[in-house]
């Protein structure tokens, strides 16, 4: 007990928060800026999170995800076939199988079979581009390095990232760049953006066709710009970027997966490939080629109350109104603004987690009636031809 004579410990102060090359244009634009990740982000702009959700849908909006991080990956040997070999020790992903000019989705996990982090990996030619997440790029780097620093040369960059989504995201870059539209869903590509270069990725985390575009601190605004003058361009705030990637049936690390998370529970098999589940170890592939031959306990599936009440994550799930212990919990959870009822996404024992099975969630002492849904919620519009 501190003694009335001894001063309390003060608490330590916390980090000022970082903010993006883009955090003016946030400020101009009216956005209401909220702490995330250790930034200041844009959680919505004056039309509010509804609208701006449904515009994404209808015409196109741009999103500053500068906070995320990317992280180059070179040879120290011969070139970008090694980096890939080496970068395989320590992603459940068959990175090597990835042609230049290239983007793959992959999974960082532990010794455990646990997710460490969800990330994209791009085949720049003579190396490799990794976006990961922004609460986990300093981890990530970190752990890279320390695993392949006698093999590779581990880089956390710093530029600006902006994302461009929804169908007329194609019509509003090609102003800008015409060769976009000559590109399929994960394609990568180096173009210039008023004179500035770029790296473009044909993808994003809504659910819609559009576009991922790396480029320096210094382009972003004049690029955001120009962007947004197209009438068809709308600022979107992290508010909408989360429901369009729950419509989409898109997981959220640190709420749908994380490091107690495999891929098999988190219904990620497909990431990892089938080469990959055979052959050459990973960490924690022992735990996960076992799941995925023999099944697990839970699953991650998707979730839809019957009434419009919103189940948010946490909650708790239930196979019957009276049932004494929960079968599972939410980890995402709100309303749909595209498919007009709430939506959730969740984990639930497998023997639950065939889509229509019912379940009850207990929201304020109540329970409430819900179903297991098929993910996604609504049909991805990616340019695949």
């Amino acid at each position: 007990m501190t003694s009335p004579h001894t001063p309390p410990t003060p608490h330590a102060p916390a980090a000022p928060l970082s903010r993006t090359p883009l955090y003016d244009l946030h400020f101009a634009l009216g956005a209401k800026m909220v702490p995330f990740a250790g930034y200041e982000m844009p959680v919505q702009y004056p039309p509010g999170v509804l609208k701006e959700h449904l515009w994404t849908r209808e015409h196109a909006g741009l999103f500053d995800v500068s906070h995320m991080g990317q992280v180059t990956v070179r040879s120290k040997l011969d070139g970008e076939p090694e980096a890939a070999e080496a970068l395989e020790r320590l992603i459940a992903a068959d990175v090597i199988g990835i042609p230049a000019g290239r983007q793959r989705y992959g999974l960082l996990t532990n010794d455990a079979g646990g997710i460490l982090d969800d990330l994209m990996i791009i085949n720049r030619g003579d190396h490799l581009l990794l976006i990961v997440n922004a609460a986990r790029k300093d981890h990530d780097w970190r752990h890279l390095d320390g695993y392949l620093f006698d093999l590779c040369d581990i880089r956390l960059v710093d530029r600006a990232l902006l994302a461009l989504q929804g169908p007329k995201a194609e019509a509003a870059l090609a102003k800008l760049a015409p060769a976009c539209r000559d590109m399929r869903f994960m394609d990568v590509a180096d173009v210039t953006l008023l004179g500035h270069d770029a790296i473009i990725v044909r993808a994003g985390y809504t659910g819609e066709d559009g576009y991922e575009i790396s480029l320096a601190n210094a382009a972003a605004r004049p690029v955001a710009e120009a962007l947004l003058a197209d009438p068809d361009v709308a600022p979107i705030g992290l508010g909408a970027r989360d429901s369009l990637r729950l419509e989409a049936g898109l997981c959220l690390y640190g709420s749908d997966i994380d490091e107690t998370t495999s891929p098999i529970e988190a219904s990620l098999a497909w990431a990892i490939g089938k080469r990959r589940l055979t052959e050459v170890p990973f960490p924690g592939s022992e735990r996960i080629r076992a799941e995925a031959r023999d099944g697990t306990s839970r699953r991650r599936v998707g979730l839809k109350p019957q009434g419009r009440a919103p189940v948010r994550a946490g909650t708790m799930l239930f196979a019957s109104e009276i049932a004494a212990e929960p079968v599972g919990h939410v980890t995402s959870g709100g309303f749909g603004p595209s498919v007009d009822h709430p939506i959730a996404m969740g984990y639930v024992t497998s023997p639950l987690a065939k889509p229509g099975t019912p379940l009850f969630a207990e929201v304020r002492g109540k329970r409430l009636p819900v179903a297991v849904a098929t993910l996604p919620f609504i049909t991805p519009r990616y340019k695949r031809g």
